[in-house]
């Protein structure tokens, strides 16, 4: 049966890793792999999520399945977080699920269960895996224009004009905030001109929410979110703790679903239940737990929240700093990086600069241009702007 199957594609982020952690360069940058890094390298265990460990380790007794929606506690609590003060949180429920990638396959799966004909409408650029996630679960996808590779931001008006022929039987895919692959978010006035033409056609808007609080803040980063939530009458959510709570391993993520009314959310939640119970069953409960025990105990979230905003205020100082180096060596072709959000930027650098960046320089990032800001140390600004000005001329 194995002789049949056609050699898989490598994943381009993902092979990206094992090609820099073969370079034996020691200049090498890896700008690949969407992972935040401090100055020292690292990806560390933030102090909030230490504490919380020993919280967890000293107060669980069991390691029996906490069942089908996970920890109702960490459902609970991401609710809280994106859609207090809102009309939705009343109206919504939600569902724990092996991280974000599983939000999303679960929520397609039911958008499929629903109406089998939806096509999900993604921006283009956008997520490697929203595509492949979509199809996987039998629904079309189609792209809505969305980053104008000149000014390297959003192109808002051509967005609104294609995404106003989005119908009731459409889905339209959305980025909470620092947008994947681009580094480019949409203006607050755009969340306010989708959410009315969902409400005027009758589309529903799913909105991927993997990085709050690394954009702008914790609350700003949710603004647009929490309008459309508030003015609209059915939306889902796929959101992440792999970031902001920095458990990429854990698996750590949830799918919140918003109705008319609390009981169609409750039965939206009861299918997904049903779904899960045919792929994974049960999700992940270490990262939930940690996550629930921080949320949940007011020291700790202040802890958490100090963290997080550090965090944020350094990508901040990475993208000025960048900035400044690029300008040091008389080029601007590189300022709209400061302007974009989160973790990532998409340069505009070709596939063959790309690939010089990686034989060249050894700094490794992915062939569309996108490059990790997060995985920057504040010793690689100088050599990565040296790098940029001498591929692109």
């Amino acid at each position: 049966m194995f002789k049949q199957l056609a050699e898989a594609q490598l994943d381009p982020i993902l092979s990206l890793s094992i090609a820099y952690r073969d370079d034996p360069r020691e200049e090498k940058v890896d700008l690949g792999i969407g992972v935040y890094r401090n100055s020292q390298g690292e990806t560390p265990i933030m102090q909030a999520v230490k504490l919380a460990q020993q919280q967890v380790q000293a107060s669980q007794k069991t390691k029996a399945y906490v069942g089908l929606a996970g920890n109702e506690q960490f459902n609970q609590s991401m609710m809280d977080l994106l859609l207090t003060g809102t009309s939705a949180k009343p109206r919504a429920a939600a569902v724990q699920t092996p991280g974000a990638s599983g939000a999303l396959r679960m929520l397609a799966d039911l958008i499929h269960l629903a109406e089998p004909e939806t096509t999900v409408w993604i921006s283009n650029p956008s997520y490697v895996n929203h595509k492949p996630v979509m199809e996987a679960a039998g629904l079309q996808v189609r792209y809505y224009p969305y980053f104008d590779t000149v000014t390297k931001q959003v192109n808002s008006e051509a967005m609104l004009a294609e995404l106003a022929k989005a119908g009731p039987k459409d889905v339209v895919l959305l980025h909470g905030c620092c947008h994947n692959p681009t580094g480019a978010d949409i203006s607050f006035s755009a969340w306010q001109a989708i959410t009315a033409l969902a409400n005027k056609n009758g589309f529903m808007p799913f909105v991927d929410i993997a990085y709050q609080g690394f954009g702008d803040g914790l609350e700003q980063d949710a603004a647009g979110l929490q309008y459309m939530a508030d003015n609209i009458e059915e939306m889902v959510i796929a959101t992440s703790c792999s970031k902001n709570f920095g458990l990429y391993r854990e698996r750590t993520g949830a799918a919140i679903l918003v109705g008319e009314t609390l009981q169609e959310a409750q039965k939206a939640k009861g299918r997904i239940l049903n779904l899960a119970r045919s792929t994974y069953t049960m999700p992940p409960d270490h990262g939930a737990a940690l996550v629930s025990t921080i949320l949940n105990d007011a020291s700790l979230t202040q802890t958490w929240k100090q963290e997080l905003n550090e965090m944020q205020q350094r990508l901040l100082t990475l993208r000025a700093g960048l900035v400044d180096e690029v300008q040091a060596l008389g080029s601007n072709q590189f300022d709209f990086i400061q302007q974009h959000k989160g973790m990532f930027s998409v340069t505009g650098l070709s596939p063959e600069q790309i690939a010089r960046l990686r034989d060249d320089y050894a700094i490794y990032a992915v062939g569309d241009g996108r490059i990790n800001i997060a995985g920057l140390q504040e010793q690689h600004l100088g050599y990565l702007a040296k790098a940029l000005v001498s591929v692109s001329n």
